[in-house]
């Protein structure tokens, strides 16, 4: 049989201090109209095992886990990469190139050739769906230079976009 408890809880239930990563706690299971209760207590505030519980046992609070950051999905990185298209920001030029990119590798875009204009080359992109075309300088980027662009990329989606 399974039981699914919640994870130490972030307060004392007698005190109502606040539980650190790495100091001892106790826990207790009671059972509460027909489930599983889990209760946490300070060093402090124990005071022994409560009257109804089915057990307890002594613990140490845990550190606290970092989220994982979701990567964005492939339709929204499209959205972003349109809306970097219309704007035409120049200061933006490195980063629709990396986005085009990362959007050609996630099957979003199709490279359909290389256009001159204003005498420089672009890279002509047209999305799956019909978007496009979309023309990006190819920007002709060092190993180094793209994975700091996409660091930076990274960076901005997560706390634009997220």
């Amino acid at each position: 049989m399974d039981y699914h408890l919640k994870p130490v809880g972030k307060v004392c239930e007698n005190t109502g201090k606040e539980l650190a990563p790495g100091e001892v706690c106790y826990s207790v299971l009671k059972e509460q109209n027909g489930r599983y209760l889990r209760l946490d207590f300070c060093k402090e505030g124990w005071e022994g095992q409560p009257k109804g519980a089915i057990g307890y046992w002594k613990t140490l609070v845990p550190e606290a886990e970092t989220q994982k950051k979701k990567p964005l999905d492939a339709d929204s990185l499209l959205r972003y990469f349109e809306q970097l298209s219309e704007e035409s920001n120049p200061t933006q030029e490195k980063f629709r190139y990396i986005l085009a990119l990362l959007l050609l590798q996630k099957r979003k875009l199709r490279l359909e050739g290389t256009v001159e204009k204003d005498d420089r080359e672009m890279l002509e992109f047209h999305g799956v769906n019909g978007e496009g075309p979309f023309h990006i300088i190819d920007q002709h980027l060092t190993e180094e230079e793209i994975e700091n662009l996409e660091r930076d990329l990274n960076s901005h989606l997560v706390t634009e976009w997220t």
